[in-house]
């Protein structure tokens, strides 16, 4: 068996590819312009974190069986990961954007080097747009 046969692992991978083309596409179309660099960023819409690890769990169910320590192990990782982005991760980047907004007013010389990240979490939307993004392709692809 080699690393390409590895369902739960390729179709992770695949989920999370597809949300960030998807991510940089969504980004582009509502701001109008494209910024490829979301291809790799945090935050937006669809959660690449989401679709990872919903499709990690819903593939390892498929495969495993519910009554399985793979699917087990893998739907307490998606919750505590989707739970994460709507949570502390969402709080960081208003956080960020807050502290941006101080430091323009303190100095106009501000390098794009000191700010602070702002896309880092994920809203309850983009949250439940990843999960089912994922969902569906673990299906498709098992």
């Amino acid at each position: 068996m080699t690393l390409w046969n590895n369902h739960l692992l390729m179709n992770a991978v695949i989920a999370w590819i597809t949300a960030q083309v998807l991510k940089v596409i969504i980004y582009a179309l509502v701001n109008r312009r494209l910024d490829i660099r979301r291809l790799f960023g945090d935050g937006g819409m669809p959660s690449g974190h989401s679709a990872t690890v919903t499709a990690l769990a819903v593939t390892a169910g498929l495969e495993c069986g519910l009554d399985s320590a793979a699917f087990a192990v893998s739907a307490i990782l998606a919750i505590i990961v989707m739970h994460d982005a709507m949570g502390v991760r969402l709080e960081a980047g208003k956080h960020a954007k807050a502290l941006n907004e101080l430091l323009e007013l303190a100095s106009s010389d501000l390098e794009n080097e000191v700010k602070l990240k702002e896309f880092v979490g994920h809203t309850p939307l983009q949250v439940a747009f990843g999960c089912l993004l994922g969902l569906v392709l673990a299906v498709i692809l098992s």
